[in-house]
Formats: C-alpha cells, sequence, structure tokens
C-alpha cells in the first residue's frame, strides 16, 4: 500500500548551553492512504516535535520526511509551506483559528491558499461538524466544543492528503468527542491518512495502529 506520509530516521536535538537533549532518536514511520495511527506516550517523550517535523514546521537535525512521494524535510521554507498547503492539514493544541477572521473565514483562508476554490464547500464543512449555525461567530464567541469542530474544519478546508492533529478531543465532552471520531474516521474512508498525538483511550480505539513514543524512540 502506497504510503501518504513516511519518515526515515528522524532525529531533533535541542541545545541549552553545554547541554544537549534528544527529542527524536531515529524514528521511522509510513502512513497508508486513508490509514489513522495513534501516537502515545508520556509528556516530553517527543510527540508534539514528531508532529511539528511531519508538518515540515520544524527541521529535523537528521532523516527526512516526505509527503505525497515529495521531500519535505531540508527544503527552502516556500516550498514547505507550498507542500503543507497542498498536502497536509495540521491542528495543534494551541488552535489554528485566527482571533480576527470569522470560522468560515478562517476555512476560506485555508482555502485560498492552498488554491482550493470554494464554491460553498466551507458552509458544507462546517454544517458537517455541526457548526454550520455559527459561520459568521469570531473563535472568541466559541464554545470549546465548537472551537475544537472549527480548527478540525480548518484542518480540513484544503482536501488535505494527510491530517496531522495534537490531541484533538482533549478539552472536549465526552459527545463532541464521539462526533469528532466519527468525523475523522469518514474522512479516513476516503483516503485521508493521520497521525493524532493523543491520550485518549477512545481515540486510541478508532486508530488502525497505535504507537508508543518514549524518550524520542518507538517502544514496545
Amino acid at each position: 500500500m502506497t504510503a501518504s506520509l513516511s519518515a526515515d530516521s528522524l532525529y531533533r536535538f535541542f541545545r541549552a548551553g553545554e547541554e544537549e537533549t534528544f527529542a527524536l532518536q531515529g524514528v521511522g514511520l509510513e502512513v497508508a492512504k486513508g490509514e489513522i495511527v495513534a501516537v502515545t506516550g508520556p509528556s516530553g517523550s517527543g510527540k508534539t516535535t514528531l508532529l511539528s517535523c511531519l508538518a515540515g514546521l520544524d527541521e529535523p537535525d537528521g532523516g527526512m520526511v516526505r509527503v505525497a512521494g515529495r521531500p519535505l524535510s531540508h527544503q527552502r521554507e516556500h516550498l514547505r509551506s507550498r507542500l503543507r498547503a497542498q498536502h497536509i492539514g495540521v491542528l495543534f493544541q494551541s488552535g489554528n483559528l485566527l482571533d480576527h477572521l470569522t470560522v468560515v473565514g478562517n476555512v476560506r483562508l485555508v482555502q485560498r491558499l492552498s488554491h482550493v476554490p470554494d464554491r460553498g464547500r466551507g458552509q458544507d464543512l462546517l454544517r458537517q461538524m455541526g457548526i454550520g449555525g455559527r459561520a459568521g461567530a469570531l473563535p472568541r464567541q466559541l464554545s470549546g466544543g465548537e472551537a475544537a469542530r472549527a480548527g478540525l474544519a480548518v484542518a480540513l478546508a484544503n482536501d488535505p492528503a494527510v491530517v496531522l492533529a495534537d490531541e484533538p478531543t482533549g478539552e472536549v465532552d465526552a459527545e463532541t468527542e464521539r462526533r469528532i471520531l466519527t468525523l475523522l474516521r469518514e474522512r479516513a474512508a476516503t483516503g485521508t491518512s493521520m497521525v493524532i498525538v493523543t491520550h485518549s483511550r477512545e481515540v486510541a480505539a478508532v486508530a488502525d495502529r497505535v504507537l508508543r513514543l518514549r524518550d524520542g524512540r518507538w517502544v514496545s
């Protein structure tokens, strides 16, 4: 099965004075089309660093990430940005909504940057998320559950081949979590690959594979 996303022997270290801390130590990963991979592990194990490298938002010190068969790592920033806009949807815990834009404005901005025509798709996406009636709201006017679903809509707005999500259900109630997981499984069924960092048993339960990271390495 063809990999939508692959990472080969990723290393990432951070230096503070004379001390070096390895966040990733030779991590490899292949994610097939339509596959959901859950990444678990204790705080400080390198999960968020891994997502940042997979998204091309951070450069590994060694190794290579490829998306849709094309090298993402060690490219100029404008090339990484272009590949990310074309192929990757990102949802981090800090949120991916711009405060000064409405919910639908955030979705349409991503579509414009990735050259995806709207044709009403933005509104349709928000309706699928169950927040069609909040399209004109600003992020600060949303509840926690609404904000989580709006962030997911933004991550899906460019019809990505790959979705990278950091705790997408971390601050929502059980019903909203079930709704989000249903949406993720439906999107995976259409061929979108996903890597989801999570502490949630419910998220891990819907994944095709669960991988555990500790001290920057995969563990059994």
